[in-house]
């Protein structure tokens, strides 16, 4: 095989890839700002933010949806 990693990335479909990754670098970033910012939560804040940095796209609205508390 020719190339190895370099003619792999260029297969990759950066048009359909790249809205998708910027959209989940915005949810992370926001629902991060929101779970330092408000008081309490549905369970512990540091539960809230392992699930919306580590599972993608929806972790971060899981958090908006089930951890934020509505007081």
């Amino acid at each position: 095989r020719k190339g190895g990693i370099a003619m792999d990335l260029n297969s990759i479909p950066w048009n359909l890839i790249l809205p998708v990754l910027v959209i989940q670098l915005l949810l992370v970033v926001v629902a991060l700002i929101d779970l330092v910012r408000v008081k309490s939560t549905n369970g512990p804040k540091w539960m809230w933010a392992l699930i919306i940095v580590f599972i993608n796209i929806i972790g971060p609205v899981v958090y908006f949806i089930l951890g934020r508390r509505n007081d």
